[in-house]
């Protein structure tokens, strides 16, 4: 099925209202990883709603990215616990092992790393989180262990 082919799939599974906006953009997120040009003019044609306004709800919410994301995304988190434990220095060794800075994703699109401000587990801290897999009390010897877990 091509992209085109799976965003349509997406659209067609919702009525034609702007109520929808945001679980359809999620879907596509949810699909992608990220929200291709193609889905933002294919909603606003579907939806009638103007692209403008599609970009600014998909800007909003960090859950969606305009931009292409790698197949696995990190987030590093740099709350107050984990900083003071360390979480600089984990993003430090993460960007260093992938050659990537915070906000970038890798040539190979294999990740994309992304600082966050908590994620929740503070007790774990510092906390890296590689898609759903949460990754706790985290040195920097042990970066590289986890980054290999990922193919």
């Amino acid at each position: 099925m091509t992209a085109q082919e799976k965003i349509n799939s997406i659209i067609e599974r919702y009525p034609a209202q702007p109520s929808v906006l945001i679980q359809l953009l999620l879907d596509i997120q949810n699909e992608f990883n990220w929200i291709p040009k193609e889905a933002v003019l294919c909603v606003s044609e579907r939806l009638n709603i103007p692209i403008s306004q599609i970009y600014r709800v998909a800007s909003f919410y960090t859950a969606m990215s305009l931009k292409q994301r790698g197949r696995h995304i990190i987030n590093v988190c740099l709350g107050t616990a984990c900083h003071v434990r360390g979480g600089h220095r984990i993003i430090d060794k993460v960007e260093e092992n992938l050659g990537i800075k915070a906000g970038e994703t890798t040539p190979d699109m294999k990740f994309s790393l992304e600082r966050v401000n908590c994620l929740g587990c503070c007790a774990l801290g510092p906390v890296m989180m590689v898609d759903k897999d949460y990754h706790g009390k985290m040195t920097g010897a042990k970066i590289k262990d986890v980054l290999e877990g990922y193919d």
